[in-house]
């Protein structure tokens, strides 16, 4: 569990600096509680809806670690964008029990 302890609390602040960037736009306001929109593909994106228990992880913190790689902090759709094809990103998260 203490190994994991980094990458939970580097995924929040992506999550949280992600979040922070955003407007207030009627799309987000149509979040759950307890749950984050994504924005994933490699060309165009697509929007998701998934648990925040994802962040939690490891496969998921590691797309998170590739976003950042690729993206930075600033991204574009002005929520966290995944940079994978949209068919990976569907199986890890029904995997994952994300749905």
């Amino acid at each position: 569990m203490a190994i994991r302890m980094p990458r939970i609390i580097q995924a929040r602040k992506i999550l949280k600096r992600s979040l922070s960037n955003g407007s207030t736009t009627p799309a987000s306001m149509d979040i759950p509680k307890g749950y984050f929109a994504i924005y994933v593909g490699e060309q165009e994106k697509k929007r998701f809806v998934v648990s925040v228990s994802l962040l939690s992880e490891p496969t998921f913190q590691e797309l998170l670690h590739q976003a950042e790689e690729e993206f930075g902090y600033n991204h574009p759709m002005g929520g966290l964008t995944i940079p994978c094809s949209e068919d990976v990103f569907t199986h890890l998260a029904s995997r994952l029990g994300a749905f």
